[in-house]
């Protein structure tokens, strides 16, 4: 064979396992009809808080869904949220609800799930993996993924999905289909039914009254929402706050009308309803900033 066909040939075998494993499916966790084996975390929560807890056990054979956090993603916390809400609210029909988030670290997570638990729907458990960000081995988890979402009964596997890219449109219907299948049937909810429920009840009232209070200035109130968005990281409040302040600065109206808003929040006695820890101290230094400028402003003119 001439050298540039044997390279050639070479290239082509190659190539082709790469061609067959990019449309290969991807596995992470016990697949449809396997055991769900028993494992340890550590509680976070409540009663659980800082206790070892076994999910599987706790479950003993009743009908159980899991969520293995492997990305903190926006889409998966979104999408973990919603179907959790939902799923936590079946517990009279024995469900049993587990989320898990893997991690190298778990002081640090904890942390971060303290300052969110807020936004965590009640009734389900909320742990961290003993077994680091690989989970348990029994389990076989795949780190490429964001989620592995697990659904089980009689300690057996009966739907598994790996996400890489979670959507609540696309995943979310999948999801809550195996969930009802295991747990008693019964009408499944729309995807538009459920996320209109995520802004009702008391923890989205800041949010919905800061948009109230910046009305006024149909551009402003995006903006100000951006820097109180409870998800929101440090580095994404000040970006946002960056974006208020250049606004305001070419908006003498919009200067006042900051300052009407933050001292609104700040005098209410609900400051902690707004944003993240980063997002309130900000809003208190707005309230003081922007409180001379608003004063300025409504002051009447002396006649000359």
């Amino acid at each position: 064979m001439k050298p540039y066909r044997m390279f050639g040939c070479i290239a082509l075998l190659l190539a082709v396992p790469s061609l067959v494993w990019a449309d290969a499916p991807l596995f992470s966790g016990p697949q449809v009809g396997e055991k769900l084996p028993s494992f340890k975390t550590q509680g976070v929560f409540g009663d659980l808080a800082d206790k070892e807890f076994d999910l599987i056990a706790a479950a003993d054979g009743k009908p159980v869904v899991l969520i293995f956090v492997h990305a903190r993603t926006r889409p998966a916390f979104g999408l973990t949220n919603t179907i959790m809400k939902w799923a936590a609210g079946k517990a009279k029909t024995g469900l049993h609800c587990g989320v898990v988030f893997l991690t190298d670290d778990a002081t640090p997570t904890q942390q971060w799930m303290h300052r969110v638990e807020k936004h965590f729907p009640k009734d389900a458990a909320y742990v961290v993996s003993l077994d680091g960000a690989e989970g348990p081995g029994s389990y076989g988890l795949n780190r490429n993924v964001a989620l592995t979402v697990l659904v089980g009964k009689q300690g057996v596997t009966t739907a598994n999905f790996a996400l890489v890219q979670p959507s609540l449109q696309a995943d979310g219907p999948k999801i809550l289909r195996a969930i009802a299948d295991v747990a008693g049937g019964g009408k499944v909810p729309t995807i538009a039914e459920l996320e209109g429920q995520r802004y009702k009840g008391k923890r989205s009232k800041g949010g919905r009254r800061m948009k109230k209070q910046a009305q006024g200035d149909p551009h402003l109130a995006p903006l100000v929402r951006a820097v109180i968005n409870k998800q929101a990281s440090e580095n994404d409040v000040a970006k946002a706050v960056a974006a208020v302040e250049k606004y305001v600065a070419e908006n003498e109206a919009a200067t006042k009308e900051l300052g009407r808003i933050a001292n609104t929040v700040v005098n209410s006695g609900k400051l902690a309803n707004y944003g993240t820890e980063a997002a309130q101290t900000v809003l208190r230094r707005w309230a003081k900033q922007f409180a001379a400028a608003k004063e300025r402003q409504e002051t009447p003119k002396k006649p000359e």
